[in-house]
């Protein structure tokens, strides 16, 4: 393949990885419009289509037979059922906290997600760090213990945020199911219980499907809002390499700061940038902490120690 053409597929890479965490990042307008809505409905809807879409696609790329198979086997479905459980408190969390006005918190938890991955990492995976990564997780730790400290209450919101969604990553990494099959598997699961839901909600006169036309369709379009992205992101992550992804996934929480901030106008105290300046600079040190002058700058006690 020429040069120019690998320029392209890396570009077009790039350009569905960004496309990807700026749909995440932007999504609390997206659940704002549906405000009138109780959470625990949205998240019904959102289990609800977003199997619809994935078993659409999978259809569409021939891979029912493969879904069908996958099913079959009783560890993929105790996977499905354990994913299941964790995103579904990820995405309940994440949409009443936006809707509860607390975008701010709910960015703190995308920031603090992927040190925490790195945790869990050490811990389950016995992977090994080296003296910046230590450094940048303490970091992160100590800019939850400022806000917890200084409020005199722990920031729940980021806390399950980042708890939910970090298990859920480990766990999918150890079944080692691509994204497109995995939300099939773990929606499958409980999309009937969600059907159910919302069919008791609307036959009890209190469901908002039948409201207004603008309102079913924001409902409906939650699949696809939910789904779109993962396969941008599947796509993306086959083409670029890894430690791009890893820089380009601050783009979402930054993202939906910015929008906690100056759209929704949530207050964001002095405290409160002291902890993101804290994990803010966490994430520089462990996004350059495989740099070889980086190295060169540790303490030598920790280069004998192999870190």
């Amino acid at each position: 393949m020429e040069e120019k053409d690998q320029r392209k597929i890396h570009i077009r890479g790039i350009a569905y990885t960004v496309a990807a965490f700026t749909a995440w990042g932007i999504l609390p307008l997206y659940w704002k419009a549906l405000k009138q809505v109780p959470a625990g409905e949205i998240l019904a809807h959102r289990i609800f289509w977003s199997f619809i879409f994935a078993a659409a696609a999978l259809f569409i790329y021939g891979r029912r037979n493969e879904f069908i198979s996958m099913l079959s086997i009783r560890s993929n479905r105790v996977y499905a059922l354990l994913c299941a459980g964790l995103i579904s408190a990820n995405w309940f969390t994440y949409i009443w906290a936006v809707n509860a006005g607390h975008v701010v918190e709910a960015s703190l938890g995308y920031y603090i997600n992927p040190l925490f991955s790195v945790f869990l990492g050490v811990v389950v995976l016995k992977e090994k760090l080296n003296f910046w990564q230590v450094c940048s997780i303490l970091l992160a730790a100590a800019g939850v213990a400022v806000i917890t400290a200084t409020y005199g209450r722990i920031p729940w919101i980021a806390l399950i945020l980042t708890l939910t969604f970090g298990i859920y990553g480990l766990v999918k990494k150890l079944a080692g199911i691509e994204s497109l099959m995995g939300l099939t598997l773990e929606t499958v699961v409980i999309a009937p219980a969600a059907l159910g839901y919302i069919v008791f909600k609307q036959a009890a006169g209190t469901g908002n499907l039948g409201y207004s036309l603008s309102l079913a369709a924001l409902l409906v379009f939650s699949g696809i809002v939910t789904g779109l992205p993962l396969l941008w992101f599947a796509k993306g992550a086959q083409i670029v390499p890894l430690s791009t992804v890893g820089l380009t996934q601050y783009l979402a929480p930054t993202i939906t700061l910015f929008l906690g901030v100056f759209i929704f106008r949530e207050p964001f105290t002095s405290v409160e940038a002291i902890s993101f300046g804290l994990i803010w600079v966490a994430l520089l040190i462990y996004s350059l902490s495989g740099m070889r002058w980086m190295y060169r700058l540790q303490p030598r006690l920790f280069k004998k120690a192999g870190m």
